[in-house]
């Protein structure tokens, strides 16, 4: 398979996981994310650094935002490397105040199949 098409196929298949990702952060969705984080994932997120199982209780209970929105998403694909960085807007829903953040997450291709090894998200500002 050509250069080209490859990174055209893995490209869609990023593009996907990270609408996944994040649309499977909005509704408390542990199970969606157990198909596609690694066994070594890693998350940081302001004040707490997480490994997967850790992540996934955390992720199994209710959200405390809404609305969540993606923006300025940029795939750069680094040999069987991945890198997401984006923007995201979100209501919390405690107080109704609008919050943005931005993330980076990696991904890495492994027996043919891209999985995120390491994710992480900073409140600008904070």
């Amino acid at each position: 398979m050509n250069d080209t098409k490859q990174s055209a196929e893995d490209l869609a298949i990023l593009e996907q996981l990270n609408l996944d990702y994040n649309h499977a952060d909005q509704a408390s969705d542990a199970k969606r994310f157990s198909e596609f984080l690694a066994e070594d994932f890693i998350v940081q997120t302001p004040g707490v650094t997480r490994n997967r199982e850790e992540y996934l209780e955390y992720i199994a209970k209710p959200r405390p935002f809404k609305n969540l929105v993606l923006h300025e998403v940029k795939i750069r694909i680094l040999g069987d490397v991945a890198l997401i960085h984006g923007r995201a807007t979100y209501t919390m829903i405690a107080d109704g105040v609008d919050q943005e953040a931005l993330y980076t997450d990696v991904y890495q291709k492994r027996e043919g199949a891209w999985v995120c090894v390491s994710a992480c998200a900073i409140a600008p500002g904070a």
